[in-house]
């Protein structure tokens, strides 16, 4: 018979600040309690990393728009303001929806860094992801990408790194020109990645009147999707108001098809004829805001017109997040 291994005493985890690194989950925890680290320290890491944040960009300047971002614009980049100001030697760092090979982050050969908004994340936190890959990109070598890992689950959040009274001011692009600054140097793996992505972007335009409302053309018919901030049962109640009484569309031709969730907020989308730009919509909108803004303070139940409505727009309510 094989010999017992003589049973020693786990030292228990020491109290402390300090950063426990991440290893295989049947090795010994870092901390030095003897245990494997899927039942030390890696169970709470484990939970940390399952548990989804509904609203991930919550208590950002332009929350709206960094879910509009993540989720329905082709090209778009956005100036992001740190606390404390930039490091030395990053004279930017600057939010894309998407960068060349899928890349996290990029640090260019300047030190500036480009942050990728539109990867895969590997926690429930989108937020900590992207700081984590900041934190990276800030200090790697110039001229390089930053690759994806699992961030620490007690890592800091965007909402720990950017300014709080920073302006988050979107600007979209018509393609991902952005993604090198000299195009005739690109290496050829950039190049052929620039060309796929510029030939499947949907043509998007951000309205000017109203906030993170966001035309964009298809073959069939052109769109307008409208990130909002309001309570979603609130929101709800208030478009099925507008909906029973025919105020809810942004004109002839015009019709609410009803809404998605994504990040904790809900995003009412327009059908438009494919002959409405964006600059049409303007107007519209902006009236339409207005209507909304209205309805948003009733305060009275629906009628049984106005539910029958607001059932028509919930049984159309897609979750993409």
């Amino acid at each position: 018979m094989a010999k017992k291994r003589p049973q020693t005493k786990a030292k228990r985890p020491q109290p402390g600040g300090e950063e426990i690194p991440v290893v295989g989950a049947r090795e010994p925890c870092p901390c030095g309690s003897g245990r494997r680290y899927k039942a030390c320290h890696g169970r709470a890491a484990a939970q940390a990393q399952a548990e989804l944040v509904h609203r991930p960009f919550e208590g950002l300047p332009g929350e709206c728009d960094w879910v509009a971002l993540r989720e329905l614009v082709p090209a778009a980049t956005v100036e992001l303001p740190l606390k404390g100001g930039l490091p030395e030697g990053v004279p930017s760092v600057t939010l894309a929806t998407v960068l060349p090979m899928a890349w996290p982050a990029l640090r260019r050969d300047d030190g500036s860094v480009l942050l990728g908004l539109q990867n895969d994340t590997s926690s429930g936190d989108i937020s900590r992801d992207l700081a984590d890959t900041l934190r990276r990109a800030l200090v790697a070598e110039p001229g390089t990408p930053v690759q994806g890992r699992r961030a620490p689950a007690d890592g800091p959040r965007l909402q720990d790194l950017l300014d709080p009274e920073g302006a988050f001011e979107p600007v979209v692009h018509s393609g991902f020109e952005f993604w090198v600054p000299d195009a005739e140097n690109a290496t050829p793996e950039v190049t052929a990645s620039l060309e796929r992505a510029n030939a499947a972007a949907i043509p998007t335009v951000k309205l000017s009147g109203v906030d993170a409302a966001y035309w964009c053309e298809t073959p069939e018919k052109n769109h307008l999707r409208w990130v909002m901030p309001h309570e979603e049962e609130r929101l709800l109640d208030a478009l099925a108001r507008l909906h029973a009484a025919g105020r809810s569309s942004l004109g002839e031709g015009t019709r609410l098809v009803g809404s998605f969730r994504a990040h904790g907020l809900t995003v009412p989308v327009w059908d438009l004829p494919s002959g409405v730009t964006a600059e049409e919509v303007e107007k519209p909108a902006a009236e339409f805001a207005e209507r909304l803004a209205a309805s948003l303070a009733v305060t009275e139940p629906l009628t049984p017109e106005e539910r029958r409505a607001r059932g028509g727009l919930t049984n159309r309510q897609v979750t993409l997040s």
